[in-house]
């Protein structure tokens, strides 16, 4: 029951956290090419690491986690603003490259089908 409970609350921050980098933080170091991936919330609500995807360079990256975490006192006012729960969780913001690894994996596939389609043909 109250692991239901946690996944409702990681999903409803992540949905707060994505408008909120989006539309409210300011920063410049922030990337516009970035996302909020997933959010893990502990069972007593006190911490959320939240997993950030950047499309771009390392970087891009770097400068996106950096301002995230200048921005953090921000992002948890706002949160509290937006959510009603007893405790508003303390944000650690991690790289997260699943995004990055999808394309890949993406691009490679389409390279092989194109190899297997000039076997065909001869």
């Amino acid at each position: 029951m109250a692991y239901y409970r946690i996944n409702r609350i990681s999903e409803e921050i992540r949905k707060e956290i994505s408008d909120i980098i989006r539309y409210d933080v300011k920063d410049p170091r922030i990337s516009e090419m970035s996302s909020v991936v997933k959010v893990e919330v502990t069972g007593d609500l006190r911490y959320a690491k939240i997993y950030i995807s950047v499309l771009g360079n390392e970087e891009d990256r770097k400068n996106t986690l950096e301002g995230l975490k200048k921005a953090s006192g921000f992002i948890r006012r706002e949160l509290g603003n937006r959510m009603d729960i007893r405790y508003i969780p303390e944000l650690q913001f991690v790289s997260d490259h699943s995004i990055e690894y999808s394309v890949e994996i993406s691009r490679k596939i389409n390279e092989l089908n194109l190899g297997q389609e000039g076997k065909d043909d001869n």
